[in-house]
């Protein structure tokens, strides 16, 4: 029987392979498109169109009010029955974009409604445009506010990407679970895993809370 220390020292690199190498880059990836579509959806959201927030409104209904592994499955195992046949990594990026924007849209929106209505009216009557009002005033001060919620979203997708294991993704619990199905030690692999999450995550604890140090000084 493989000792408890030669199965820790042989499944370190695996782990913090698939950490690097799937993980971080689906969050990454995922996260990125995510924000671009939640900017999209908040300033849609906050039209005088009411076709365009209608549309963006159901979306986000649709994708908070369901869970993640169900979007997952419906992306990857339901949409080849009509035809869209998706790759496991392709499928995860979507899902996790979409599902991102809906949840980090309503911060973005947040932040934008917190800023006074008369910094719009102040900036408009000294003749800047909208479009000028919403990168020089706006953005800047909504970026603020917004950070610590979409830091947040951020270190929750780090852990939801764990669900594409699901899907056949190899990222760093699909890894686990390959290691421990050799070993038969579950619950030691899973808790490497839980702590591998832990350590990243914290770091990323840290530098939100930099970065916010740095947003108020």
């Amino acid at each position: 029987m493989t000792s408890t220390l030669e199965i820790i020292k042989t499944s370190l690199w695996p782990l913090l392979s698939a950490l690097l190498t799937m993980t971080l880059p689906l969050t990454l990836i995922s996260f990125v498109l995510g924000i671009i579509l939640a900017l999209i959806t908040a300033l849609a959201r906050l039209s005088k169109n009411s076709l365009l927030k209608s549309i963006f409104f159901v979306y986000v209904w649709i994708f908070r009010g369901t869970p993640l592994l169900v979007q997952l499955f419906i992306v990857f195992f339901g949409l080849p029955s009509v035809g869209i046949q998706l790759d496991a990594f392709t499928a995860a990026v979507i899902t996790f974009s979409l599902n991102t924007g809906a949840y980090a849209s309503e911060s973005i929106r947040s932040a934008l409604l917190a800023i006074p209505k008369g910094q719009y009216e102040s900036a408009a009557s000294l003749g800047m445009s909208p479009r000028q009002i919403l990168f020089r005033i706006t953005a800047p001060q909504a970026f603020k506010i917004a950070l610590p919620p979409l830091s947040n979203n951020f270190i929750s997708l780090v852990k939801d990407t764990s669900l594409a294991s699901s899907i056949t993704i190899v990222e760093i619990f699909m890894t686990a679970q390959r290691i421990a199905a050799r070993t038969y030690e579950p619950l030691l692999l899973y808790s490497m895993v839980a702590l591998y999450y832990l350590l990243f995550c914290t770091l990323l604890n840290f530098i939100q809370s930099q970065l916010e140090k740095k947003m108020v000084y």
